[in-house]
C-alpha cells in the first residue's frame, strides 16, 4: 500500500513556473498509471491520443491561473446561504413496550432479527 502512495505522489507532485503558477505536465506514465487505476488497457496510440486530450484539458484549466484573484474573497459556497440548524430538543417518543408488543419476537429492550452474518 505504501508503493500505492509514493507513486501517487511521484506521479502527481506539482511543477512551478516562474511565476509561481501551477502547471502539472502530463506524461505517457502518467496515463498509464491514471488507466491502471481505472482499471481500462491502452495500446500505445490510445496512451498517446489520452496523454494529447489530458495535456489540453490541463492546458484550457491553467487559463485560470492567467486571472487576478488578489482582491477576490475565497468562497466556500457560490450563494451566501448559512445552514438551517434546528434547536436539539427533546420530544416525548412512543412507549417501548407498546412498540414491542407487536413484535413476533423481543427481548425487554430491542426486537430479535435472524442472525444475517455468521
Amino acid at each position: 500500500m505504501r508503493s500505492f502512495f509514493v507513486r501517487s505522489f511521484q506521479l502527481l507532485t506539482p511543477n512551478y513556473t516562474k511565476k509561481g503558477w501551477f502547471f502539472m505536465q502530463i506524461t505517457k506514465e502518467l496515463v498509464s498509471y491514471v488507466a491502471q487505476l481505472s482499471r481500462i488497457k491502452l495500446d500505445e496510440s490510445e496512451t498517446e491520443d489520452m496523454q494529447k486530450q489530458m495535456g489540453a484539458i490541463v492546458d484550457y484549466m491553467d487559463i485560470l491561473n492567467q486571472l487576478d484573484t488578489d482582491e477576490i474573497e475565497p468562497l466556500s459556497h457560490i450563494f451566501s446561504i448559512t445552514n438551517v440548524m434546528r434547536d436539539d430538543v427533546t420530544a416525548p417518543s412512543y412507549d417501548r413496550e407498546e412498540i414491542l408488543s407487536n413484535a413476533p419476537e423481543h427481548t425487554a429492550e430491542a426486537f430479535v432479527v435472524p442472525k444475517t452474518v455468521e
